[in-house]
């Protein structure tokens, strides 16, 4: 069968959430099924001598019994790329990607491949998510979000360069808003362009950020109010760099955002308070609060997290955070696994030209006669 390989028109649309979904889901019919990330991309060190989290999440949840270096074959560091650009590797990667993807297809029935956080990555050693799909004979699946029209621009710039190898595109992370408007006026313009749309999943509020206490766990951060509520959503940041008086107006516009500045802005912070989308206020360089802020924010059951960490590093993990860390557990994936079998059809990504599991076996020929033909198996 071949294999089913899931990329996105860019970072934070939940592609590894769906990739392990669509994974779980084929084995929910009976499919004996690997995950492959050719590039790993999520490192926890600039080295790459920490390999991304994926590929462990997937063998857990799927039951791979293969080593994380055979699901994820190129550790695509700073280090990694530093060296492919000194000395010509093309060839060499690739082929060690199909080798490590060939052996994985040997095993088992399905290999579900999840593509890199951009497009264009690998394109030093010939990976781009393109090439991939070209190179393992894959069938594609686009993830994209939808907000405004002008979304579909990035979708058709991606599908179009799957060209022989799409099978189609799915939304994520849908609002309720856009469902009208992507339903009756983009699948159409998509779908006579030959390109079919998969699936509309909805926006859920526990894939769409993660819990105080989560984001407290990532930056390693102290609670410095444990009586605080550290249930609330976390969906986007704030940086309090303002005055006080633009500070409050801005906040009051944000939902489920936490707010970041230094512990001595002590005006941010209470311009912070008063603004009821505001979850939680993360303070940088290891300064506390004064002792009113304090009291304001039991008052107002904010939860104020501190950091040793000056701003900009603590933007930047957020960022990541955010990003990357709504797929990081079983539960977001089983979540998702529920969301794509209430929204999406996949049953011709399964099937590829077999028999489905709900028809029966096909007749056996007569024994005079010859087979040539293929048994599902093959």
């Amino acid at each position: 069968m071949k294999p089913i390989f899931v990329t996105s028109t860019g970072e934070g649309t939940g592609k590894t959430a769906i990739a392990i979904a669509v994974a779980k889901l084929a084995q929910d019919r009976g499919l004996d099924v690997a995950y492959f990330k050719p590039k790993g991309t999520r490192l926890k060190s600039p080295v790459g001598k920490t390999r991304d989290e994926d590929p462990l999440l997937a063998r857990e949840m799927l039951g791979i019994d293969a080593d994380l270096s055979e699901l994820e074959p190129v550790v695509y560091s700073p280090a990694f790329i530093e060296e492919a650009i000194r000395g010509n590797r093309d060839g060499e990667v690739r082929e060690r990607v199909r080798e490590h993807f060939d052996a994985l297809a040997d095993d088992y029935d399905l290999v579900v491949v999840e593509g890199g956080g951009r497009l264009e990555t690998g394109g030093i050693v010939g990976l781009t998510d393109p090439d991939v799909a070209e190179l393992l004979d894959a069938r594609t699946v686009v993830v994209g979000g939808y907000a405004n029209p002008a979304d579909v621009d990035g979708v058709l710039a991606a599908a179009r360069q799957f060209e022989g190898h799409l099978a189609g595109v799915l939304f994520n992370a849908v609002a309720d808003a856009n469902f009208d408007s992507l339903n009756t006026d983009v699948v159409p313009f998509l779908e006579t362009r030959d390109i079919p749309v998969l699936g509309i999943v909805p926006r859920v509020q526990e894939l769409a950020g993660i819990t105080v206490a989560d984001l407290a766990d990532a930056l390693g951060a102290d609670l410095l109010n444990p009586e605080a509520a550290t249930d609330g959503f976390v969906e986007r940041f704030a940086v309090g760099a303002m005055g006080s008086d633009a500070a409050l107006r801005h906040f009051r516009r944000m939902r489920n955002a936490a707010m970041i500045t230094g512990g001595d802005r002590s005006e941010i912070q209470a311009a912070a308070l008063e603004a009821p989308g505001i979850e939680s206020i993360v303070l940088t360089g290891g300064l506390r609060p004064s002792g009113a802020i304090l009291g304001k924010a039991a008052e107002a059951d904010v939860p104020i997290l501190l950091v040793q960490s000056d701003t900009k590093v603590t933007v930047d993990r957020i960022e990541d955070v955010l990003s990357t860390g709504r797929t990081r557990d079983p539960e977001t994936v089983q979540l998702m696994v529920d969301l794509l079998a209430d929204h999406a059809d996949l049953e011709g990504l399964f099937a590829d030209g077999h028999a489905t599991l709900d028809d029966p076996a096909p007749d056996a020929p007569d024994d005079d006669e010859g087979d040539d033909s293929e048994t599902p198996e093959e």
